[in-house]
């Protein structure tokens, strides 16, 4: 369970990191965005090599689902846009696929 919270943790820097750049080069805010936003994607790579996986492919697989969820988040509490019911379902759906590509190698066959 703690791989979400890194999942979790690292998808929020990323979002925000990301947003940082969009508020300067699609809102025309000040060039200043740049410091936090590299901030900010510094500690989303940081958090995740905190998971735990062999393979950091199957890890960034694994987060991609993760990445949708805190999106959809974002989506609502930041920038005030009701998710629809059909966001939700693409959310359920990424996170079994997501948990199924971090934990399969757990319950395959060697």
């Amino acid at each position: 369970m703690l791989n979400y919270l890194w999942f979790f943790l690292a998808a929020l820097f990323e979002i925000a990191g990301c947003f940082a750049f969009w508020m300067w080069l699609r809102q025309g805010k000040s060039a200043w965005w740049v410091i936090p936003a590299l901030l900010s994607l510094t500690l989303f790579a940081l958090l995740l090599t905190r998971i735990e996986s062999t393979y950091a492919g199957r890890a960034y697989a694994a987060y991609g689902g993760i990445y949708i969820i805190a999106s959809i988040g974002w989506l609502a509490v930041v920038e005030r846009v009701r998710p629809l019911g059909s966001d939700w379902l693409g959310v359920a759906l990424c996170v079994i696929g997501a948990s199924i590509i971090l934990f399969g190698p757990k319950f395959s066959a060697s």
